[in-house]
């Protein structure tokens, strides 16, 4: 299995030390990547500001994708919810955990026999991709763990044999140890089902398709053209969608709107910090421009959101 790391997309060795908490973007990127949940909407709502942006972003030709680690989703449904709240996408322009994984697969381990531990949206993206899946140990080569709100003790005992018995792998879509919902509830999310299986079986996880892996920014590359340092990643959690940006060496902006707030980025250390921190995902324009373009801060085409506990 070859090794993917950031040099790998010809990326540099060192970081730049660009982080600047409170800076605000005066650049403009050639292409923008954003967060889904927590920075474009929050649960069926848009946030503030994520209308008006991405209409700006569309008419001045600017590169857009969309980023999730949510494996329960595919692009075509992931297409429908951002169309029915305004906002036009192509299907390309989608890039989950899901479609990720899948790449990888099909990259790294062609022809390898899958075992997903996943919703079905995962299940049929491995069948129309034509990788091999079987719910067999003795057939089993990998061991695919995924956001499954039908994970039971068959599904991990079938991971117990295949890893105990067989020289097979543990992969993951995403490491989130939990997915937030609307008013700071939430559920619990891949991280569990991974530490479920190794810690019966000792086996660790090898690869997370999901973000901060280096696995889905070349996902994100291979369909943008482009170089990290010609993009801006904007979301609102530090440990994926900033880790993933700093890693890459690739600009960030933190959104105040989900998950992080600036206590939890006082308390990372200085090399993991966003290159830029917002009140709001259409900040990422700036200043000068929104004044020229007459935006204002008080908007009413999504709620007024406080932030989640991390």
């Amino acid at each position: 299995m070859s090794e993917t790391t950031a040099t790998s997309l010809g990326l540099p060795a060192a970081p730049t030390g660009n982080a600047a908490p409170r800076a605000l973007p005066e650049r403009v990127y050639d292409a923008y990547l954003f967060d889904l949940d927590g920075t474009i909407y929050l649960g069926e709502e848009l946030l503030p500001g994520a209308l008006q942006l991405l209409a700006h972003l569309r008419e001045t030709k600017r590169r857009v994708v969309f980023l999730s680690n949510n494996p329960t989703l595919d692009r075509a449904m992931y297409v429908s919810k951002l169309t029915k709240l305004g906002i036009q996408v192509a299907p390309e322009e989608v890039v989950n955990s899901v479609v990720s994984m899948v790449a990888w697969l099909s990259r790294e381990h062609p022809g390898k026999t899958v075992y997903p531990i996943a919703e079905q949206p995962l299940i049929t993206a491995l069948r129309d991709a034509g990788i091999p899946t079987s719910s067999n140990p003795d057939e089993i080569e990998i061991v695919l763990a995924s956001y499954d709100r039908g994970f039971d003790y068959s599904k991990l005992q079938i991971a117990f044999d295949a890893l105990w018995k067989r020289d097979a792998i543990l992969v993951a879509t995403n490491l989130d140890r939990y997915c937030p919902f609307p008013g700071g509830r939430g559920e619990p999310d891949a991280a569990a089902i991974v530490a479920a299986i190794e810690a019966c079986t000792g086996v660790s996880c090898v690869a997370n398709a999901g973000k901060p892996s280096v696995i889905m920014l070349e996902t994100v590359m291979a369909t943008l053209g482009l170089r990290p340092e010609q993009c801006l990643m904007t979301g609102d959690r530090l440990y994926t969608d900033v880790k993933m940006a700093v890693d890459a060496r690739m600009d960030s902006a933190l959104v105040l709107t989900g998950d992080a707030d600036l206590d939890s980025v006082a308390r990372t250390a200085a090399a993991d910090q966003p290159t830029y921190i917002l009140d709001r995902v259409d900040h990422v324009i700036s200043a000068a421009v929104r004044h020229q373009l007459g935006w204002s801060d008080v908007t009413t085409e999504s709620l007024a959101v406080g932030h989640r506990s991390a």
